[in-house]
């Protein structure tokens, strides 16, 4: 499977629960709300009509408030709760078709998951909480220590492999339940509401855990919260929910910039650009790009035609030196050098295109010049100044 391709594929979901739930299906139902379909045939729908794909190594957070369908359907994606209607695939295998014998193999070899209450038993110690599903699994045990070991070093609880629940913090515990779910080195971590019950400091150190985590493991990741700012956190792609539909699903930028409808409208409503919106998505064309090759007279012309007094300039190997500016090119002129590889450069403040706004305007506080965006080798890709900035925080490009 390639890195980019879709590991979790789900089509056409629907959960219906109450006697007769596939009469919910029926055409003449389409155009009815939830409420009403309760009225009319005495059934709820828990989900309908969920689609989505979720790639290799992405972390899909599904959102939505009290009711909304985001657990109901993480327990269908692992028949938990068995689909009305749909399916679900996983590495292309519909585990709708799976036996009883298959099922229990999948969801112990494949899928790990992190609930919001950690489920430790309150009688092993830690090391023996994170072998416990390699010992069902039955793997040998010096090997499902070694795993177990591991895992705790990846959660950053060394030194506590013998210590037991009660010893611990909850933010520490929700470690141990995380190490657990490692241990197993599964294909696809589903995390149903896992910081929820902690304090907002240790909630925000766990989030940039998981985060610091996701950098080494590149886990694929099915997030479920009720919290935006979360979901916004931690999501490459978010899926909001309501009445146990997706009405809006998109890149974090995407459902704060681009909302659907007047509830996501709400929703977003006092969500702060600067936290979603990355530099690519604001940056422009330099005005003017001079090259090491060309001489001194040349990027004089450009800084006259253009009005400025400093122009970004370009290495041979067209990577970014930094900023010449009027006066050096003049000296360089008196000096009778033809072209710019002598030059003293201004060096640029840079960032780089995934870089979000708010980590952007402090730099722009700070230099007079635009702030280069960079990419991975050095090569400028675009500029930020103050006013493509403030155009950008105020929504109005």
């Amino acid at each position: 499977m390639s890195e980019n391709s879709s590991q979790i594929e789900v089509s056409n979901l629907w959960k219906v629960f109450g006697d007769n739930p596939e009469a919910a299906l029926r055409p003449e139902f389409e155009s009815m709300t939830r409420e009403e379909i309760r009225r009319a045939l005495g059934v709820v729908i828990g989900l309908r009509d969920v689609s989505f794909s979720v790639d290799t190594g992405q972390v899909f957070v599904v959102m939505g408030l009290s009711g909304s369908g985001k657990s109901t359907l993480v327990r269908c994606l692992i028949r938990l709760a068995e689909p009305t209607a749909g399916q679900v695939c996983f590495n292309g295998k519909d585990i709708g078709s799976y036996s009883p014998k298959q099922l229990v193999e999948f969801r112990r070899s494949k899928i790990a998951m992190v609930f919001q209450h950690y489920g430790l038993l309150p009688h092993r110690n830690v090391i023996d909480n994170v072998v416990y599903g390699l010992e069902v699994r039955g793997m040998d045990r010096p090997s499902r220590y070694e795993a177990a070991l591991e895992a705790i070093r990846v959660v950053g609880l060394e030194g506590w492999e013998r210590n037991y629940p009660r010893e611990m913090s909850g933010g520490m515990q929700q470690r141990v339940g995380l190490a657990r779910a490692l241990a197993t080195n599964p294909d696809v971590l589903l995390m149903d509401e896992p910081f929820s019950g902690l304090d907002p400091l240790i909630r925000r150190e766990m989030q940039d855990e998981l985060l610091t985590l996701q950098t080494e493991l590149r886990k694929t990741i099915v997030f479920i919260t009720h919290d935006l700012n979360e979901a916004l956190k931690l999501g490459d792609r978010i899926a909001i929910m309501r009445d146990g539909e997706i009405i809006q699903m998109g890149s974090p930028e995407e459902v704060v910039t681009l909302p659907t409808d007047a509830y996501v409208t709400d929703f977003v409503r006092d969500v702060s650009r600067a936290k979603v919106l990355q530099a690519r998505a604001i940056m422009r064309e330099p005005s003017v790009v001079i090259y090491e090759r060309q001489g001194p007279r040349a990027a004089l012309y450009a800084m006259n035609q253009h009005g400025l007094d400093a122009v970004f300039l370009i290495a041979r190997d067209f990577t970014l030196k930094g900023f010449l500016t009027a006066e050096e090119a003049r000296e360089l002129l008196r000096r009778r050098k033809e072209s710019l590889e002598e030059a003293r450069i201004v060096p640029a403040t840079t960032t780089a295109p995934e870089a979000y706004i708010e980590e952007v305007v402090p730099m722009a506080a700070q230099t007079e010049h635009p702030i280069a965006v960079v990419g991975e080798h050095g090569s400028l890709l675009g500029e930020i100044d103050r006013a493509t900035l403030l155009t950008g925080l105020s929504g109005k490009a």
